[in-house]
């Protein structure tokens, strides 16, 4: 997460490192619940940053649907549909109300066969 944090700050230009990792953390909660897991894998982690951005460019508009400002009209939907896209690609699913998650495998070296 140490790494998320320092691409997070760079985003956002914000030094608050409290904050930003209460966003990370928020937001891997969030993707760990959706996709039934018990930890983030390395093609999860950027959309845990994505959500965590989202969130730090809401601040201060939570539970707004709709904003009109200066003659712009601005909507707010969850989640952009790209991130669930990737969320939903790990997905695991529930086979009799359990999720099997596999474990990290090594690959073996196959030694070539001798003609």
């Amino acid at each position: 997460m140490a790494d998320n944090l320092g691409k997070l700050k760079i985003l956002t230009g914000e030094n608050d490192d409290a904050l930003l990792s209460l966003l990370l953390s928020d937001a891997e909660e969030h993707v760990l619940a959706y996709t039934n897991r018990t930890h983030i894998i390395p093609q999860l982690e950027k959309p845990v940053r994505d959500l965590a951005l989202i969130a730090y460019n809401r601040r201060g508009t939570e539970g707004e649907t709709g904003r009109n400002e200066g003659g712009g009209s601005y909507s707010f939907e969850s989640a952009p549909k790209q991130i669930y896209d990737v969320l939903n690609r790990f997905r695991l699913v529930r086979v009799g109300g359990r999720t099997y998650e596999n474990e990290a495998k090594h690959a073996e070296t196959v030694p070539p066969a001798e003609p």
